[in-house]
């Protein structure tokens, strides 16, 4: 419904400007019905959990875009940002050796500035690629770049970065996508004791729906 309603606007836009004469997607918006139940979030057990952290440490040998691709599944592993949040992040956001490490998002949209801690297990990928990423000539600050030029890399990228990484750790799921990676933080925090509320915050989410549902698998499995 989310992308037929985005259809249904920008088609109703061309009919306005007279580039169409119709909007083939209004009456696909009245037909459509939203889902009844809400499709389980998609996360990574305890157990599965373990198999990506290790897959991020720093290897030897590693080229700059494997290290490079370590540094983005640890990033959204140890934060939970999201993706649009790690397209953007920037060096400075990331201090090395701040104690306890964190990563700094700023304010965005209707979004307040936060400092996300950082898991252990991402700090020493992370600190390498950000050396590594000194060396290189570039004209952007960005933690994540391609190229010299310093051009951002797209959520696709993000998307297909990820994918392979769960592909190589042997997850497969309905989703293989940074979401699973920001549910996966989410669930470890929740795990650790935090509550709903707290981490809700921390991710940023408009309410404690998906964390409330996540929490509740928690209680199944116990």
């Amino acid at each position: 419904m989310r992308y037929l309603k985005l259809l249904d606007r920008l088609c109703r836009h061309l009919v306005a400007i007279g580039v169409r004469k119709s909007n083939p997607a209004g009456q696909l918006v009245r037909d459509g019905d939203r889902p009844k139940d809400e499709p389980d979030p998609i996360y990574l057990p305890e157990d599965t959990d373990a198999r990506p952290q290790a897959w991020v440490q720093p290897r030897a040998g590693d080229n700059l875009a494997a290290l490079r691709n370590r540094a983005i599944v640890a990033i959204f592993l140890g934060t939970g940002v999201t993706a649009l949040e790690g397209c953007t992040a920037h060096r400075d956001y990331l201090p090395p050796d701040a104690v306890p490490p964190y990563l700094r998002v700023p304010a965005h949209g209707a979004h307040d500035t936060r400092k996300v801690p950082l898991a252990s297990f991402a700090v020493p990928i992370l600190a390498e690629w950000l050396v590594r990423r000194q060396t290189r000539s570039t004209s952007s600050d960005l933690v994540f770049s391609l190229r010299a030029s310093g051009e951002p890399i797209t959520d696709m990228s993000f998307g297909k970065i990820v994918r392979a990484a769960l592909v190589a750790i042997d997850f497969e799921g309905d989703s293989m996508s940074p979401r699973v990676l920001r549910n996966t933080y989410c669930r470890r925090r929740l795990l650790a004791g935090h509550d709903s509320d707290e981490v809700s915050r921390l991710l940023e989410r408009a309410s404690t729906r998906i964390c409330d549902r996540i929490s509740a698998t928690i209680g199944a499995q116990l």
